[in-house]
């Protein structure tokens, strides 16, 4: 998904079944055209439409940071997925190709796979290095999302 181009990607409503467009980079959070129930938001980003995508989001972000050869990023998407429907309305989950966007690899300082970060008005506040179950992700995230937004990330962030 191409934020710079306004492609959408189309979400069906766990709460009622009714299809809604989502696009990639909008201001808000999406809802459901029909009950109105907050959307997981779920999108791609690269080189160039990362800043529009993910750091000028009005809600915390959730980075995957994958490749597609490695099998722990494999195994870790349906648990980031699962995470970004529980907690919808409250996170938008970025997938970001490292071999498409070597800008970010390199400016993340990205050495291992899958990398996971959570970005608060475009700045990190937390992250972690390789795939876990999803309670411990869960745990993760939502740590990261109590955080006040001054608080800068810890030395557990930085990787495991």
């Amino acid at each position: 998904m191409n934020a710079t181009t306004g492609t959408t990607a189309t979400v069906v409503c766990e709460h009622c079944g009714h299809k809604n467009r989502v696009p990639a980079a909008a201001a808000g959070k999406p809802k459901c055209g029909h009950c109105h129930e907050p959307l997981p938001w779920i999108v791609d980003a690269g080189d160039t439409d990362f800043a529009e995508v993910a750091e000028r989001a009005t809600i915390p972000v959730l980075v995957d940071l994958w490749a597609t050869w490695c099998g722990p990023c494999r195994q870790v998407s349906p648990a980031l997925a699962q995470l970004a429907r529980e907690r919808a309305g409250k996170v938008k989950l970025v997938k970001v190709d490292v071999d498409k966007a070597p800008g970010l690899s390199q400016r993340f300082d990205v050495k291992a796979v899958p990398t996971l970060m959570v970005l608060r008005g475009g700045e990190v506040v937390a992250r972690q290095a390789g795939a876990a179950p999803v309670p411990v992700l869960r745990e993760w995230l939502d740590q990261a999302l109590a955080r006040p937004e001054s608080t800068p990330k810890t030395k557990l962030d930085q990787g495991r």
